[in-house]
């Protein structure tokens, strides 16, 4: 497997963890976290190499990432932009606060945005019914009663990163 010179660091790093659970009961979870963590998702690439590391066959490492949620086989943007879809959210208009997040960026849902900077996905629920709707960005940002005119002004806040 040729490894792409951007990122060797993180296959090193990604090793030197490996290394340090292996002999470790239920290890596989902890490397693909730590391996989520470094490279932000889990190419096929990266399920080889970790099934080569543990000795362990690829289809039981695919098994894993496909089978949790939070595991993901596609790139994401580096702000997760989170709508909630559930019950209440959406009959307060979430639809079209996710609809302006997509028209916004440029992407349809799951899709990265050119600058990596931000992906959206539609969530079954965020649990703050009584803020519907909900939208949620990275694991703390988090909006009450949006709506898709206040969708501008929150991506204003993210895209200063980009500049």
């Amino acid at each position: 497997m040729a490894v792409c010179e951007k990122h060797t660091g993180l296959y090193k790093q990604l090793d030197e963890y490996i290394e340090s659970v292996k002999d470790k009961k239920g290890m596989l979870i902890n490397v693909l976290h730590r391996a989520q963590e470094l490279f932000g998702w889990l190419p096929q690439e990266v399920q080889d190499h970790i099934a080569k590391k543990l000795n362990i066959p690829v289809s039981t490492v695919y098994g894993v990432v496909t089978f949790y949620n939070f595991f993901s086989t596609k790139p994401k943007g580096k702000h997760q932009i989170k709508v909630c879809l559930g019950t209440a959210c959406y009959v307060k208009g979430a639809d079209r606060v996710m609809e302006r997040f997509l028209n916004e960026l440029g992407v349809e849902e799951s899709e990265v945005t050119q600058n990596g900077l931000f992906s959206v996905h539609g969530v079954r629920c965020l649990g703050a019914c009584s803020m519907a709707p909900v939208v949620l960005i990275g694991e703390k940002d988090f909006y009450g009663k949006v709506t898709p005119d206040m969708v501008p002004e929150i991506l204003k806040k993210y895209n200063k990163e980009g500049e």
